[in-house]
């Protein structure tokens, strides 16, 4: 059997489905979301991109190909020269300063996923850390495209406008697919123990990152 990246979404499908159906996804996409649960979850989510930006350095070092190291290497760089300044931006947006970004401590739930990637990334092997990353990258995407299609979804007054487009745009999007792509390519390759461990892996991350929205909502440190 060739497995796809959908077989890890239908072996994982309770976690995968609270965290791309939160109640935190849902509130955003109605523009009910309080606003200070937003701006809590785009602090921790800047402190999450430098861990993301030290993920894509271990996964060059995790490269057996040069195509794999210049992939790790290209995401580092997307990371640290656009992403972030992008994000600092949007978060001075929010009232949210470069120095204030600078000061934070990272909540339990920041702290809790992106170690598990990264600790995950320096047990295992490049297929496993592209696996604890992908709810965050390819998640992304899935939940942006399902937002857009919910009646209760509305742009037009959306506090949370600039968020939605930026992740339904075709450059994340064909980010994401390229990602899926990648990931479904190794996991044609692997054979069914070698498959149930990936699913731990994924069935963990997606907890996780269900765990970081509810960060947001309880504006937990």
């Amino acid at each position: 059997m060739a497995y796809r990246f959908d077989d890890l979404k239908v072996r994982s499908k309770t976690s995968w489905e609270a965290y791309c159906k939160h109640d935190f996804v849902r509130q955003l996409g109605a523009g009910t979301l309080p606003a200070e649960a937003f701006r809590h979850y785009l602090q921790q989510d800047y402190l999450f991109l430098i861990h993301f930006a030290r993920a894509y350095t271990l996964a060059a070092y995790k490269s057996a190909t040069l195509s794999d190291l210049r992939r790790g290497g290209e995401g580092l760089k997307a990371i640290l020269d656009l992403e972030l300044s992008l994000h600092i931006e949007y978060c001075r947006e929010w009232g949210i300063t470069e120095e204030q970004l600078a000061a934070l401590p990272e909540s339990r739930a920041t702290l809790a996923y992106t170690r598990y990637v990264l600790d995950t990334g320096s047990r295992g092997d490049l297929l496993d850390l592209h696996v604890a990353l992908s709810p965050c990258m390819i998640g992304y995407a899935e939940i942006a495209a399902w937002l857009v299609k919910q009646p209760e979804t509305r742009l037009e007054g959306n506090p949370y406008k600039a968020w939605l487009e930026m992740y339904i745009g075709e450059e994340f999007q064909q980010a994401a697919r390229e990602e899926m792509e990648w990931v479904d390519a190794r996991l044609a390759r692997v054979d069914a123990e070698r498959f149930e461990e990936l699913v731990t892996i994924f069935d963990a991350a997606s907890r996780l990152e269900a765990d970081f929205w509810q960060m947001g909502l309880d504006r937990a440190d």
